[in-house]
């Protein structure tokens, strides 16, 4: 399995629609396999969708993130985890672990992931 995770120094990006860097993990047997950062450059939400998608990602765990887009990369097949903040090492390792969903990465003002 692939994660995509926008960053912002060493945090989850506030809002993926406008994130710059992107770190991609593979995991596999429920440990870390192999990380790379890469530049996310496209801006429109449909080439956003698609450079996620040609990236191989399964799943976008992010912050904020506008209706049109979470609707593309949705439709581009990857699992969309929205309303996440805090340490990026610290949200992978509780996505991993199967613990993200408890709350405590959830955006302040955000009564659930779903709208």
């Amino acid at each position: 399995m692939r994660i995509a995770i926008p960053f912002w120094q060493g945090r989850v990006s506030p809002v993926f629609d406008v994130a710059g860097n992107l770190l991609l993990v593979d995991v596999s047997d429920g440990a870390e396999q192999a990380r790379k950062s890469l530049p996310l450059t496209a801006a429109e939400p449909q080439a956003r969708a698609r450079a996620l998608a040609e990236l191989g990602a399964d799943v976008l765990v992010c912050g904020a993130i506008s209706w049109p887009l979470e609707m593309a990369v949705s439709a581009a097949g990857i699992e969309v985890i929205p309303q996440t903040c805090g340490e990026v090492e610290q949200v992978l390792a509780a996505f991993i672990s199967g613990e993200l969903s408890r709350g405590a990465f959830l955006m302040p003002g955000c009564c659930g992931r779903r709208r």
